[in-house]
């Protein structure tokens, strides 16, 4: 063997036997997780049974408080920063490291509508075969947890974290973030991060973790057709427009029978999937008759499979109607004539799409259309974002997934959601990288919204390992 082979494999054996060592370090935070499982069951628990459905100001303050009180448990240096509307709970444990890890998350949940299709009661958490019931335990309070008791489990056991840790809670997530951009202009050194762990994420069907490196971006928009200053009879449709039919008229504009959305410019910026981009998609295993059971459909639009419903699911944007409301739908008859009608639209965009832009489009299309009457009112927007591919936080997440799940993550380039990662990342570039404790049946968004209780500890485990491994390999410097 030659003098520079044998250096060689002396300085593996060496870097092996460091790994061995490393490997040993976070088992013990393992076994510690475990032993202490009902104690972060419980802390699941009392967060998901406090309510704090933002779009109705239900137990908003009491959220934040139990967040950041959680957060000072930790040894967090806390601040509830205000906005107009529901605060950012940040946090900060600055161990005097050079390197630093943020993990983003929110404390807001959706609305439990309809309530009747609930099992059991969504601020009432409850364990049923191994599953957790509760309206937030997926999105996203059992992934933010996660984090959290990851956190606490390596400071019960080492005393200290091996690198710094910031965390950014807002309470706006589900009503489109208004707020957090201004968050990020006005507090620019609490965003220094070497990488940022980003809320939500999945588990497909066969078991399988789902990694995010970006996420579509959104334009949420209510159009509004008006009438008559009152309800009237309805032999009155006689004569006078019904304003609910005349906004059936202007929806049917938007989109056609084969899901091509039709309004002018609507497609003219997109880029399309690069050669990464593809292999990606190649390699997400989507179990469509399995996904098709389980929501109950007979197939996809267009009568999608394989590589093709992927690449629609994950790389095209979308117009969809979120809800139509007008008149009397309650139970026997009313005979009227509505005054007025309401839909709300969101827009999933992808990269390259803005929604100020695609709100311009929409209203340039009404008024082309003859439908310059249609009142449209922007709610919400956010832009899409793709994270570095390459970054040494992506890198370390997937390598790390198999040793808690026992396979290899699929890697999602961007995900069909949305969340606002380009608010906190696009002016500096911040790498972020989406998992999270939730499976393709959580019902997120939905009633009997689940979780495994098995995926949020593995959840905990990742979150360990992740910022472990990361903090010994992060050299870049932080971004500004």
């Amino acid at each position: 063997m030659s003098e520079k082979e044998f250096l060689y494999q002396t300085r593996l054996k060496i870097f092996r036997e460091a790994d061995k060592k490393e490997g040993k370090k976070v088992e013990k935070v393992f076994s510690y997780i475990e032993c202490h499982r009902d104690e972060y069951i419980k802390l699941l628990k009392d967060f998901c049974n406090q309510p704090s459905v933002s779009a109705e100001n239900i137990g908003m303050e009491e959220m934040a408080a139990l967040v950041k009180k959680t957060l000072v448990s930790l040894g967090a240096e806390t601040e509830q920063i205000e906005t107009f509307g529901y605060p950012i709970i940040y946090g900060e444990i600055n161990q005097g490291k050079e390197r630093v890890l943020t993990f983003y998350n929110h404390y807001d949940v959706q609305p439990v509508d309809p309530l009747d299709q609930w099992k059991t009661d969504p601020f009432e958490s409850t364990i049923i075969d191994g599953k957790f019931f509760a309206r937030g335990c997926a999105d996203n309070k059992g992934s933010m947890l996660s984090r959290i008791c990851a956190v606490d489990a390596y400071q019960k056991v080492y005393g200290k974290l091996p690198l710094n840790i910031k965390f950014i809670i807002e309470g706006e997530e589900e009503v489109g973030s208004p707020h957090l951009k201004k968050f990020s202009e006005k507090y620019p050194k609490k965003l220094r991060t070497n990488g940022i762990i980003w809320e939500g994420g999945s588990k497909n069907i066969n078991g399988s973790l789902q990694i995010g490196l970006g996420v579509k971006g959104l334009c949420y928009v209510e159009l509004y057709a008006r009438g008559a200053n009152d309800d009237l009879h309805s032999s009155n449709a006689a004569i006078i427009e019904n304003p609910a039919w005349r906004l059936i008229w202007a929806l049917s504009t938007l989109k056609n029978e084969k899901d091509e959305i039709l309004i002018d410019g609507f497609y003219d910026t997109i880029k399309q999937p690069t050669q990464e981009d593809m292999e990606y998609l190649e390699n997400i295993i989507y179990e469509e008759e399995v996904m098709k059971k389980s929501m109950g459909i007979k197939s996809f639009i267009n009568n999608l499979t394989s590589v093709e419903l992927k690449k629609k699911l994950l790389y095209e944007p979308t117009c969809n109607i979120c809800g139509i409301n007008s008149g009397y739908i309650g139970k026997g008859e009313k005979t009227v004539l509505p005054s007025s009608a309401k839909a709300k639209i969101d827009f999933r965009l992808v990269y390259n799409q803005k929604p100020d832009d695609i709100f311009s489009l929409l209203r340039k299309h009404l008024d082309n259309h003859g439908f310059s009457d249609i009142e449209i009112v922007y709610i919400s927007g956010v832009n899409p974002y793709l994270t570095d591919s390459n970054s040494l936080i992506a890198k370390i997440v997937i390598k790390n997934v198999e040793r808690i799940y026992k396979m290899p993550p699929v890697i999602y380039r961007n995900i069909a959601a949305t969340s606002p990662m380009s608010v906190l990342c696009e002016s500096t570039n911040i790498p972020a990288v989406l998992y999270g404790v939730n499976n393709d049946e959580s019902n997120i968004h939905a009633p009997n919204e689940n979780i495994y209780v098995k995926d949020y500890l593995n959840g905990i485990k990742l979150t360990t390992t992740v910022f472990h491994e990361f903090a010994k390999y992060c050299n870049s410097t932080l971004s500004n």
